[in-house]
C-alpha cells in the first residue's frame, strides 16, 4: 500500500468545550491553500460570462438533442440572446433585484434565462421540476416571484399554481412546442403569456443595457427540497458561487486534472440545483461546452451516446442503478465471461490499491473486459464526480474498474455552494471518503457528546462544520432558522457527522438526525447499515427503520426488477410480482439473503435487519411518490407514514414469536 500523504494543515488550534459549546477540533485548510483561499478574478458571474465571451466567441456553447447529434450554439450566440432575454425582462417592467421563478427540465433556455438575471442584477428563483403544486405555489409566494419561465410540458402545472399565488406573476414565457391548453390556463389566470421566441423578438427589439450585480448581491434564491417541512430558502450571492468556480479551478490545476475549452459536460442533474448549476458555471467560466438531456429518463443513454461527454457528474442513485445493471448481467452471463470479469476485477482493485493510476492498473483487462462498459458512459468520460449523497464504497470500486478513468466523490450542501469537499484523483487512500476541503473553505469536526463523537480521539469525529467565501449568505426570510446553523464566527453547521482519516480526507459517517437509539441503549447510523445492505445484488432499494421503543431494525425492500420471478422459479412458487412480494418463502429467502450482507459486511447484531417487508419494483421510492427527494435521497418521516401498518406489523410477529 502507497504511503499516506496528508492534504491538509492545521490553521488554528482545536477549540475547548466552554458552556454551551461542546468543543471542536482544529480548524484545517487544504494544504494547497494553507495561506489563504484562491483569489475571485470576478466581481460577478455576469462579468464572468463575458469574459468567456471575449476569449471563445465561436467555441460550442449550449448544445440540445437535434436528430441524431446535437446542435450548438456559440458562446457569441448564447450572449446574444441572453442579452435579449435580460432586455425582454426589463420591458416587461422588473427591475434589479426582481425574482425570477424557472420551471422546467434543464435545456439550453434554462441556462440562459438564469445567465440574463445575473446580467439585469434578478435573482433566479428555481422551481423544482420534480415537485407538485403546493411547492411551486409556496416558493412562489414565499419569494415573490413575478415573473416565470417554463418548459411547455410543466406550464399546465404552473398555470394550475397562478391563480393560488396572488396575482404575483405577471408574465409567464414558455420553451419549447407550447401545449395549448396549459397557455390557454395561463392566460385564463390574468398572465400575460409569450412563447420564448416572442420574448426574444421582445428584446432585441427593445434592447436595455446590463445591470452588472456587485459580489454581495444575490444571483439566487434556491429553496432545498428538504425531507421534511416547506422547502428553505438559501440565499446565494455572487461571490459565493465564484468563490466555489475559483476553489474548483484551483483543485483541478493542482492536482493535473486537465479541464480545457475542450472539455464536454453532459446536464441532466437538475439545474435547480447546485451541484449541477456550479458545475456548469466552472464550464462557461473555461470556455466549455454543455450538452443538455432531452428531458426524459429513458434516452438518457442515447443523449449520452450521442453527446459523448468527457466530464459525468451523478448522484448515488444513478450510479447505484448502473452497478446494479451490469453486476446482474455478469451474474446470468456465461461461466466464461463471468470468470474472466472477476479475475479482471479483483486484479485492477489489487493494482488500484497499491497506487497504479487507472490506465497503468491493468490496460489488457481495460481493453478486453471493461472498454464495453466504459461505453455506456460515452467512452471518453476523463472523470467521474459523485455528489449529492455518500457513495457506497463497493459502488465507487466498481466505477474506479469499470468506467477506466478517474472517479472521486464530491461533498457539500445547497447552504455551501456544493462543492466544499473532493476526494483527491488517483489517490488510493482516499477511496471511501469524500477528500479534503476544497481551496476556499475552513472546516472543523465538532464533538457530539450525546453520541460519543469526539474530534480530538483516535480517529477524529464529530460534525462537521465549515467557513469561507462560498458559505451562503442565510435563509431567505428565515432569520431564526438562519441563527440555527450559521453562528457569529461563520462557521456553518452542516448536520453530517464525519471522520478525519491520518490523510486529511474526511469521511461523512452518517446524518446527525438520522442516527437513532435502540430500547437497549445501542445507536444505529442508519445511512451505514443502508449502504451495506445496498451491496446485496437482489435489491433495488431498501429503507431501514428502528425507534428508541424497539430493539431491533426492519426494512422495507424493493427487489431489483425480474428478481422476485428468478427467485419464485428457484423457490418452487408462481405468481405476480405483487403476489410473490407477500409469499412467504420468498420473504424468507430474500431476508436470509440480507442477512448474509449483513454478515459480510460486518454489521453488528443490533445493526442487522430482523425483518422485512417486500415491495413491488413497480410501486418503488420515487420523487414523484415523495419518498425520494429531488437529489435522490430517502425522505424518511413519509417513509415512515407510508409504511407504518407494515412496520408495526412486523414488530408485532416478531413479539408473537418470541424474537
Amino acid at each position: 500500500m502507497v504511503a499516506e500523504k496528508n492534504y491538509i494543515a492545521e490553521v488554528a488550534p482545536a477549540a475547548p468545550a466552554n458552556g454551551d459549546f461542546p468543543g471542536a477540533g482544529p480548524e484545517y485548510r487544504a494544504i494547497i491553500a494553507k495561506e489563504g483561499p484562491p483569489t475571485i478574478p470576478y466581481a460577478s458571474l455576469y462579468e464572468m460570462f463575458q469574459d468567456s465571451v471575449k476569449k471563445f466567441p465561436d467555441n460550442n456553447c449550449l448544445g440540445h438533442r437535434e436528430g441524431a447529434g446535437y446542435a450548438w450554439l456559440t458562446y457569441r450566440q448564447t450572449e446574444e440572446q441572453i442579452a435579449a432575454i435580460g432586455s425582454a425582462m426589463v420591458k416587461v417592467g422588473l427591475a434589479p433585484h426582481a425574482r425570477v421563478g424557472v420551471y422546467g427540465a434543464n435545456s439550453p433556455e434554462w441556462m440562459i434565462a438564469m445567465q440574463a438575471c445575473n446580467r439585469q442584477n434578478m435573482y433566479c428563483v428555481p422551481l423544482y421540476d420534480s415537485l407538485g403544486e403546493h411547492a411551486i405555489e409556496y416558493i412562489i409566494k414565499h419569494s415573490e416571484s413575478t415573473i416565470a419561465f417554463s418548459s411547455s410540458d410543466k406550464l399546465g402545472m404552473l398555470a394550475k399554481a397562478l391563480p393560488l399565488v396572488a396575482g404575483l406573476i405577471k408574465t409567464v414565457v414558455y420553451w419549447g412546442k407550447g401545449e395549448p391548453q396549459g397557455v390557454e390556463a395561463a392566460k385564463a389566470a390574468g398572465v400575460t403569456v409569450y412563447s420564448y421566441d416572442e420574448f426574444l423578438a421582445l428584446g432585441r427589439a427593445n434592447l436595455a443595457p446590463a445591470s452588472p450585480p456587485k459580489p454581495e448581491d444575490l444571483c439566487t434564491i434556491m429553496y432545498t427540497s428538504g425531507t421534511t417541512g416547506d422547502p428553505k430558502g438559501v440565499e446565494l450571492t455572487h461571490n459565493n458561487v465564484l468563490a466555489t468556480i475559483a476553489s474548483m479551478k484551483a483543485f483541478v490545476d493542482a492536482h493535473d486534472v486537465h479541464l480545457s475549452p475542450e472539455d464536454v459536460f453532459l446536464s441532466f442533474l437538475p439545474l435547480a440545483h447546485i451541484f449541477d448549476r456550479t458545475a456548469e458555471e466552472l464550464f462557461l467560466h473555461l470556455g466549455a461546452s454543455i450538452g443538455y438531456w432531452r428531458g426524459d429518463i429513458k434516452g438518457l443513454m442515447e443523449d449520452i451516446g450521442a453527446l459523448r461527454p468527457t466530464l459525468f457528474c451523478g448522484v448515488p442513485r444513478v450510479f447505484d442503478r448502473i452497478y446494479s445493471g451490469v453486476m446482474q448481467k455478469v451474474a446470468e452471463g456465461p461461466f466464461l465471461k463471468k470468470t474472466l470479469f472477476n479475475w479482471g476485477y479483483s486484479r485492477k482493485l489489487h493494482m488500484l490499491a497499491k497506487g497504479y493510476a487507472h490506465d497503468k492498473a491493468t490496460p489488457i483487462f481495460d481493453k478486453i473486459v471493461f472498454s464495453k462498459i466504459k461505453e455506456r458512459l460515452g467512452g471518453r468520460v476523463r472523470l467521474v464526480v459523485s455528489g449529492g449523497a455518500p457513495l457506497a464504497r463497493h459502488v465507487e470500486d466498481f466505477l474506479k474498474v469499470t468506467m477506466c478513468c478517474r472517479v472521486v466523490q464530491g461533498y457539500g450542501l445547497t447552504e455551501t455552494c456544493a462543492a466544499s469537499f473532493i476526494a483527491v484523483p488517483d489517490v488510493p487512500a482516499q477511496a471511501g471518503t469524500v477528500g479534503p476541503p476544497q481551496p476556499v473553505l475552513s472546516f472543523r469536526l465538532e464533538a457530539v457528546p450525546s453520541m460519543n463523537y469526539d474530534p480530538l480521539a483516535n480517529p477524529p469525529r464529530g460534525e462537521v462544520v465549515v467557513r469561507g467565501p462560498s458559505v451562503f449568505a442565510g435563509y431567505y426570510k428565515a432569520q431564526d432558522k438562519t441563527d440555527e446553523v450559521l453562528d457569529k464566527d461563520g462557521w456553518f453547521h452542516t448536520g453530517d457527522i464525519g471522520e478525519l482519516t491520518p490523510g486529511g480526507a474526511l469521511r461523512i459517517v452518517d446524518r446527525l438526525k438520522n442516527i437513532f437509539k435502540l430500547s437497549q441503549g445501542e445507536y444505529i447510523a442508519v445511512e451505514k447499515v443502508e449502504g451495506i445492505y445496498k451491496k446485496n445484488t437482489n435489491l433495488e432499494q431498501i429503507w431501514v427503520y428502528g425507534n428508541s421503543f424497539e430493539s431491533c431494525l426492519v426494512a422495507v425492500v424493493v427487489p431489483l426488477h425480474g428478481k422476485l420471478q428468478s427467485m419464485g422459479e428457484e423457490l418452487g412458487v408462481s405468481g405476480s410480482d405483487e403476489q410473490l412480494c407477500h409469499n412467504p418463502k420468498v420473504v424468507a429467502a430474500l431476508l436470509a439473503s440480507l442477512t448474509a450482507t449483513a454478515k459480510e459486511g460486518k454489521l453488528k447484531g443490533f445493526e442487522q435487519v430482523k425483518a422485512i417487508y417486500v415491495e413491488s419494483p413497480e410501486n418503488h421510492f420515487t420523487v414523484e411518490n415523495d419518498l425520494l427527494t429531488p437529489t435522490f435521497k430517502l425522505k424518511r418521516v413519509p417513509l415512515q407514514k407510508k409504511y407504518q401498518p407494515q412496520i408495526d406489523a412486523m414488530y408485532a410477529a416478531m413479539k408473537k414469536c418470541g424474537k
